[in-house]
């Protein structure tokens, strides 16, 4: 670790070993899947919440109760529906006619990890209730403010086939999620690896909590000590001027101006780079390289690429663009 100063190298290399130990114990109930296990990490230690979108069934929510077991947080589940009010994520005052006061009730979303299950199912009160918390880790109910716990971390679920009675997410609420993270099917050997394990009418499986809550929030701080080298950082903001640059029929591949609408923000700039240094403290490293980058740029950017109607009548996705630009703008 040519950056690191001694007592920087063992705290690296062992928030590496302890967040590997978490993988391991996720594996014990998630087969396969390793991106996004990989990536509920990257997500958590960089305090950037997370829009996992996948087909039902596919161990989204096990992935995440999971984690939740293995680090020894606090996890609540919120089932989004169309019925849903703003004060149940949040929590309300609840009114004591005996004593003629008011009382508070903590909602769902005062917890370490949170899963806001298909979230596109509420209407959009809902979401901005949720999206504000995620924001400014705070919630308000009544006249008193409340502080979300230390760590703090929203999943989010949708269901990318299932249109029909939801309130898709507008592309300004799409932009607070730090990744997107597409859940695709296991393998053949994987999933008969998950017919062995799992095909069972009492699954019995015990995890065990490798770090704590306040280890976490030490791996958060660790992730500002890892060295982001000046032409790294002209990497990361290269490849998002490009997917702008794109809208113009400019830049690297001028031949995209048909296909992208907007491109993306300087948030994602932001979280491409702090991504990239959560990415580089699971890998034990002291610094972020390009291939860090590479890694994990489809995850932050595929939801902030927006595309024409031309493109989305010939099917292609924002990933394509995403991967065509990585393939375009020149690696240092």
């Amino acid at each position: 670790m040519s950056h690191a100063q001694p007592e920087l190298a063992r705290q690296l290399t062992e928030a590496a070993e302890h967040l590997a130990r978490v993988r391991a114990e996720v594996g014990k109930v998630i087969v396969g899947q390793r991106d996004l296990v990989y990536r509920l990490l990257v997500g958590l230690v960089a305090r950037g919440h997370i829009l996992l979108e996948g087909l039902p069934g596919l161990a989204k929510t096990a992935a995440v109760s999971s984690l939740a077991r293995a680090t020894h947080c606090q996890f609540s589940r919120i089932q989004f529906t169309p019925d849903l009010l703003p004060g149940d994520i949040t929590g309300t005052l609840i009114y004591d006619a005996n004593k003629g006061t008011y009382s508070t009730r903590q909602g769902p979303i005062f917890a370490n990890l949170v899963l806001a299950d298909e979230i596109n199912r509420a209407p959009s009160k809902v979401q901005s209730a949720l999206l504000e918390a995620m924001q400014e880790r705070q919630t308000t109910i009544g006249d008193k403010t409340w502080p979300l716990p230390d760590p703090f971390l929203v999943l989010a679920t949708q269901n990318p086939i299932e249109q029909e009675g939801t309130y898709p997410l507008p592309e300004a609420q799409m932009d607070r999620f730090m990744l997107k993270v597409i859940v695709g099917y296991p393998s053949a050997a994987e999933e008969l690896q998950i017919l062995d394990r799992m095909a069972t009418t009492r699954p019995d499986i015990s995890l065990d909590a490798v770090v704590s809550p306040q280890e976490i929030v030490g791996y958060q701080a660790l992730v500002n000590d890892i060295h982001v080298d000046a032409l790294v950082k002209d990497y990361i903001v290269r490849l998002v001027v490009a997917t702008r640059e794109a809208t113009q029929g400019q830049g690297v591949a001028p031949e995209l101006k048909r296909l992208v609408r907007i491109g993306a923000s300087p948030r994602a700039t932001i979280n491409l780079t702090l991504a990239a240094r959560a990415y580089a403290l699971l890998e034990g490293r002291d610094h972020v390289t390009p291939d860090d980058v590479k890694a994990i740029a489809p995850d932050v950017l595929r939801h902030r690429v927006l595309l024409t109607y031309e493109a989305e009548a010939e099917e292609i996705t924002s990933e394509t663009v995403v991967q065509t630009l990585l393939s375009k703008v020149k690696v240092p």
